[in-house]
Formats: C-alpha cells, structure tokens, sequence
C-alpha cells in the first residue's frame, strides 16, 4: 500500500514540509473531504519529528482552511471542505503579494487584469442575474455621487467589476479573478487617482452595464477594452506627473 504522506527532499523549516505533504496527500484525493487525520503523537512517530512540530504544522493547515479540528472524545483533526468563498481571500492576498514584491509594472498588471475580466464578458451577457444587474447600477449611481472619497470611488469601483465577472455564474471563473480584480483594481486606483475623471469611467460602466443588460457581449468586450485603454493613459499620466515632481 503506497504511503499516504510524502515527505519532500526539499530545504526548509520541518513544520513547512510536513504540512505540504498532508496538503499534498488532500489535493491528490489520499485524504479525503471529512477523514480524520491520525493523532499528533501518530503523525509525530510517522514524520520522526516531536508533537510541537507536528502542532504547527496542523496549524498552518488550518489557517489555509484545509482542516479543522474538533473537540471531544470524537474530535480530532479533519480534512475539510474548501469552498471557493473561503479561498477567495487567500487568492486576493497571494496576488497583492505577488504584484507587490515583484515589482510588476502597471501596464503589465492592467493588460491581465482587464484581459482576463474580458474573458468572462461574454458569458457575464448571458448568464448574469438581476442582483447582480442591480449592485452594477447603485455602484455606479454610487460613483456619480460628488462628495464620494477616492477611497469609497475605488471600494465602489472593486463592488462593480466583481458583480460584472459574478454574473458569468461560473465560481471557477469567479474564484480565478478574485485576485484580478480585488487585488489588481485597488493597486490601480492607488496610482491613477490623481489623474483620473470619475465621469468618463461612470460612463465606461454605464456602457458595460447597459450591454450586459442586453446580453451584448461584444459591446462589453468593447466597453472593458476602452476602459483598459483609459486606465493606462491614467497611469501614464500619474507616473509623469510622479516623476516632474521629484525631478
């Protein structure tokens, strides 16, 4: 019988490694959604490692919402299943890091973003529902509104573009552009704030709403273009003005 734990060869800290290999043995199906995982002393005697080790692995685990743990005579650690909800808020912060550390510039980062929310347009004409029709509406009511921060503007913004990729009503897709628009969006809005004119943007989504309202994906796809093209000519124009300043 083939072992259901796999220790990588790989440097790195114990508690690390040990909890990559459960994850692993979850992902690949040798642990199964609502199995019990063997006792810390158990996984301690399998890994060769003491309990503290094996503790803060499973707490890794746990904070990744991979298994939880129950109390009693009959609790332990369980795997657990993961719903896209729960994920979402890992795939924001991953791509936020992502962008962060490594320095993406931001016509890269606008080209995917906008990209990818093109790719769910289509399906989004087709298929979205009314809630999701009227949270597009009253963001975009909400953006016409004069005395709005930049700070609600952008949470706004954020609100308009996840209902738009909702309405494919598809959670694979809304789970992969989680990050897209979570993440890159709000990343956006902090560099082109400056430059950018509120009512040429409300009219961009009035455009978008108005033909995912009529089932027009080609005029969504058009609409999200501009608005992408836009964004950059912001940016460009925020990075000038950045640079004249401190030059």
């Amino acid at each position: 019988m083939a072992p259901i734990y796999k220790l990588g060869k790989e440097e790195g800290e114990l508690p690390i490694r040990i909890a990559a290999a459960i994850r692993d043995a979850i992902v690949e199906g040798r642990l199964i959604v609502d199995q019990r995982l063997p006792s810390e002393s158990e996984l301690a005697d399998e890994f060769g490692v003491s309990r503290p080790t094996v503790r803060e692995a499973l707490k890794r685990l746990a904070a990744q919402n991979l298994i939880r743990t129950q109390r009693g005579a009959t609790g332990g650690a369980f795997v657990n299943r993961l719903s896209f909800q729960e994920a979402y808020g890992q795939q924001i912060t991953t791509s936020t890091l992502l962008l962060s550390m490594n320095q993406v510039d931001f016509e890269t980062a606008c080209e995917a973003r906008y990209t990818l929310e093109r790719a769910v347009a289509r399906l989004s004409a087709e298929r979205h529902d009314a809630d999701q029709m009227a949270t597009m509406r009253a963001e975009i009511h909400r953006q016409a509104q004069p005395g709005l921060s930049d700070e609600s503007f952008c949470a706004s913004d954020v609100a308009f573009h996840r209902a738009l990729v909702d309405g494919a009503q598809n959670p694979v897709l809304s789970y992969q552009l989680a990050g897209a628009v979570e993440a890159m969006q709000p990343l956006m809005n902090m560099i082109t704030f400056t430059q950018r004119n509120r009512a040429r943007i409300v009219d961009l989504h009035t455009a978008i709403a108005d033909g995912i309202e009529a089932g027009d994906g080609k005029a969504v796809d058009e609409n999200l273009a501009a608005l992408c093209d836009y964004t950059i000519t912001l940016g460009v124009a925020a990075m000038e003005a950045r640079a004249a300043k401190n030059g």
